[in-house]
């Protein structure tokens, strides 16, 4: 009896804990089958199928709602509770980790295709195209990225992105310029053709802003911001009290979004199965997908969880449990950065990460980790080389790994931005750009497993980092313990100045902890 009581109360323990990941799956494998049904049944209208995806349209508001107040309160708080020094140091070994796991996903991604030839026995001619090429330039690619990490309206960043591209000027010839009369007659052939033969095309950058949140100016500007408050010491120390203060209030906004997550799901992945229109591209593309997939399943099964063993000596399959609420939430919404509430809980609560390092790494995590949309470019670049019958040499591959690497940084953790990204990996080798178009149909499914692998890399980038960090973080624990009490030095501040019993905030780590200036050796201890 006593045996049964205890199972019962083990899995009613089990089913409280876990009933939010429980009914995710539920709403997961209910969503399929109602899209199924309804897809094959319904007979809906583009209007109706609209109508329909509205509850998971809702959930995907508001956790894009939620990203710009956590992103700001989690770096000002987690930078102003590091020494300066310990936050170079962790934010050091963050990046060391991104592009390490990065560079070993490309790796792995070319090894693959390389090794499978998934474009080998098709051509291009037989895959059906789908949108349209995106125009991008790598250099101008490369310098926007770095514009955006110090925008020059904070307030504009909020909600835009600064871009530019390129407008060809029109070149007129002597003739015309000497002539009398202005004809709008468009150039012969011939003419453009002596042009382009003697004369180089000119070309004028034109900026512009897009829509969609700036994460990496934003984080930029509260890296900064929180390294300089959390040098003003008891000045800096309401501004971090109020950022405390709004990170927690966000995180149970988060808890209050959960409980709308299962509905949201359900909706959301039914919609899109409605929504699909061609199913005989996924057979047409079969093979390039299950060299992507594979890939994506040997890095985050085998790779990842290999380099957390290693580092921290901890089950990390027990960890990726822990964080499995995020992983099936990144895998339904395909967006790194609007799954990070979510990472943020599973994180701190479930895999009890030490928030100093939540804080400061997932944002910057889920804005430049992108292992899996690296190897998703890798595998896309060779497998278009392949359909185009392109032998591609040492020199080529190891350019593709490169751009790869770099393009997936650049990526913002936004849905389908690897397609952008794509474009410059392709240019980067020669190969045609337009060519992107044979696998968008496929991108939308492709980037639900790739972001997944994305947010599994953050995850365990902040257990890595907090095992190496371990030593810094005890210090800082430390020193926090010596400054909260020093018995001598208040009782002279009391004899001298002869005040009564006053309160004195110390900073803890970039929390506040209020001691009155009478504590003993005994409470001291209790630190």
């Amino acid at each position: 009896m006593a045996r049964k009581g205890r199972r019962s109360c083990d899995c009613r323990r089990f089913l409280r804990n876990n009933w939010l990941l429980l009914s995710t799956v539920c709403a997961v494998a209910l969503g399929i089958g109602v899209g199924v049904l309804v897809r094959e049944y319904g007979k809906l209208s583009n209007l109706d199928k609209f109508y329909f995806a509205f509850p998971g349209e809702v959930l995907m508001r508001m956790l894009k709602l939620i990203i710009l107040p956590l992103i700001i309160s989690s770096m000002i708080t987690g930078v102003a509770a590091l020494d300066s020094s310990v936050s170079g140091k962790i934010g050091l070994r963050a990046v060391v980790y991104y592009f390490c796991t990065t560079v070993i996903a490309v790796i792995l991604g070319i090894v693959l295709v390389v090794t499978i030839k998934p474009g080998v026995s098709q051509k291009a001619d037989e895959i059906d195209r789908t949108g349209s090429t995106p125009e991008v330039t790598t250099v101008d690619a490369m310098l926007d990225l770095i514009r955006n990490m110090f925008p020059e309206n904070l307030v504009q960043a909020c909600f835009q992105q600064y871009k530019t591209k390129r407008e060809e000027v029109k070149l007129t010839n002597e003739l015309e310029k000497n002539s009398t009369t202005v004809t709008e007659e468009p150039v012969t052939i011939v003419m453009t053709t002596e042009v382009l033969e003697n004369k180089t095309k000119e070309y004028k950058i034109v900026g512009m802003y897009s829509d969609g949140i700036n994460v990496l100016g934003l984080i930029v500007f509260c890296l900064v911001f929180g390294i300089v408050i959390g040098k003003m010491g008891e000045k800096g120390q309401v501004l971090v009290d109020f950022f405390n203060a709004l990170n927690d209030a966000t995180m149970k906004i988060v808890q209050i979004i959960m409980w709308y997550m299962p509905l949201g799901i359900l909706f959301l992945i039914a919609g899109k199965i409605i929504e699909v229109e061609d199913w005989e591209i996924f057979r047409k593309l079969g093979l390039y997908m299950a060299t992507v997939l594979s890939g994506l399943a040997i890095h985050s099964i085998v790779v990842l969880p290999l380099i957390y063993l290693i580092t921290v000596r901890k089950n990390p399959f027990q960890f990726a449990i822990g964080m499995a609420q995020a992983l099936l939430t990144a895998l339904m919404i395909s967006s790194s950065s609007a799954t990070l509430p979510v990472t943020f809980r599973c994180a701190e609560e479930k895999n009890h990460v030490d928030k100093r390092i939540t804080r400061f790494v997932l944002p910057v995590g889920a804005t430049i980790n992108m292992d899996g949309t690296a190897l998703y470019e890798a595998v896309a670049a060779v497998f278009i080389a392949q359909l185009n019958d392109l032998d591609l040499d040492a020199g080529k591959i190891i350019t593709i790994s490169v751009t790869a690497t770099a393009a997936s940084i650049g990526a913002a953790g936004v849905p389908q931005a690897g397609l952008v990204t794509m474009v410059i990996v392709l240019s980067a080798v020669g190969l045609p750009a337009e060519d992107v178009t044979l696998i968008i149909a496929v991108d939308w499914l492709l980037d639900r497993f790739r972001t997944m692998v994305n947010v599994l890399g953050d995850a365990f980038g902040a257990g890595i980092v907090e095992k190496l960090s371990k030593r810094e973080l005890e210090q800082m624990d430390v020193s926090s313990e010596v400054n909260i009490v020093n018995p001598f030095a208040l009782e002279t501040t009391i004899l001298d100045n002869d005040e009564p019993e006053t309160k004195k905030s110390y900073v803890n780590g970039g929390f506040a902890i209020d001691k009155s200036d009478t504590i003993s050796f005994t409470q001291t201890s209790q630190f």
